[in-house]
């Protein structure tokens, strides 16, 4: 016996999707109307499909074009649609809030992104903004993330966040009980603390010392635990001034001699939709990381 509960209801999100991209011709540009990825209308159209258990579009085709099924379909979307939006409930000026997904690695979130967290609430209080963690080494996006932080090369694409550099940062209680290091090569006499995410090799290199890799120690895979150990006293740590900014302001950790280098991988945002809540956020977050990176920058110069 069948009934209601055989029912199976498409999203909200998958429908506005599915209408967009019939009614644009692509992917592409229904994402930027509704503000979110081009891979995203794509999952939200397939999850639809598979629910129906019928194809929409035809593949391959540019413009966008609908199958049989697709255009019986769009006619009873389009309308179901129009009678959704004008419910006055629909219009309340709650409802006008964007909640918009922003996936950054830890260490950038909790010590760049957080702590300037208040002014874009402040300049965009009708963007919802929640942050999500990625997994250092576990690089598959999200489906319904608006924005992505990644760390890595210029392979990444996207835009360069900022230009971060890095320089070996030691706490107070081991330089106190280490023999005193006046320059690079009496880093020979102290534990150098390990991380995957941030080799020593780009600084051996330009403090001109013919190193390996530390082959000792606690092997790190998080640069937040790092800057820890580092505080802690476990040893020195190879660090970036933008992430070590709160440690350097109090006097937890010290920037060690006056060499820098380039790090391996930079953090970069990812390609993102052209238009509304994503491109606001998207240069709000250029410009807070560049200016935070800057200011940490000149606090080690001080401090040099």
């Amino acid at each position: 016996m069948s009934g209601a509960n055989d029912i199976r209801y498409p999203s909200i999100d998958g429908l506005r999707a599915f209408e967009a991209a019939a009614r644009l011709g692509s992917f592409e540009r229904a994402a930027d109307e509704l503000n979110i990825t081009a891979g995203a209308i794509g999952k939200r159209i397939a999850t639809l499909e598979d629910l129906l258990g019928a194809t929409l579009f035809t593949r391959g085709a540019k413009p966008l074009g609908l199958t049989a099924t697709g255009k019986e379909y769009l006619a009873q979307v389009d309308g179901a649609l129009k009678m959704f939006a004008a419910m006055p409930l629909h219009r309340r000026a709650a409802q006008q809030t964007r909640r918009l997904r922003l996936t950054a690695p830890p260490t950038f979130a909790r010590q760049i992104l957080v702590p300037q967290l208040e002014s874009f609430t402040a300049a965009h209080p009708e963007i919802e903004l929640e942050v999500l963690l990625s997994i250092p080494y576990l690089h598959a996006s999200g489906s319904d993330t608006d924005l992505e932080v990644r760390h890595g090369g210029a392979e990444l694409g996207g835009t360069l966040l900022m230009h971060d550099v890095v320089l070996p940062m030691i706490g107070p209680g081991l330089a106190a009980r280490l023999p005193p290091l006046r320059e690079p090569a009496d880093l020979a006499h102290a534990p150098l603390l390990r991380t995957p995410i941030e080799p020593w090799a780009p600084w051996f290199a330009a403090a001109g010392l013919a190193w390996p890799e530390p082959a000792q120690g606690p092997k790190l895979v998080d640069l937040g635990m790092t800057l820890e150990a580092a505080v802690s006293g476990q040893g020195v740590a190879l660090a970036r001034p933008s992430l070590a900014r709160h440690w350097l302001e109090s006097g937890a950790l010290q920037p060690l001699f006056a060499v820098h280098a380039q790090p391996a991988q930079q953090y970069r945002l990812l390609p993102h939709a052209a238009g509304g809540p994503p491109a606001e956020c998207a240069r709000w977050l250029v410009e807070a990381s560049r200016r935070w990176a800057d200011e940490a920058l000149a606090l080690v110069s001080a401090r040099g």
